[in-house]
């Protein structure tokens, strides 16, 4: 169940950074997310899916 857990948190990690740095935000704020994302892995992910840029 562990492993689990621990693969979907990793999907959803890779997804997160390829969803910022594919975002239209400008650079500096890509790298925050991502800082973000890194440091605070669960609840960057959560912050990220709800307030970062939504695309068109």
């Amino acid at each position: 169940m562990e492993f689990l857990l621990g693969l979907v948190h990793l999907v959803l990690f890779f997804w997160a950074l390829i969803s910022i740095w594919g975002s239209r935000a400008a650079g500096l704020n890509k790298l925050l997310w991502t800082l973000v994302v890194f440091v605070f892995p669960l609840i960057g992910l959560i912050v990220w899916f709800f307030l970062g840029p939504k695309k068109p």
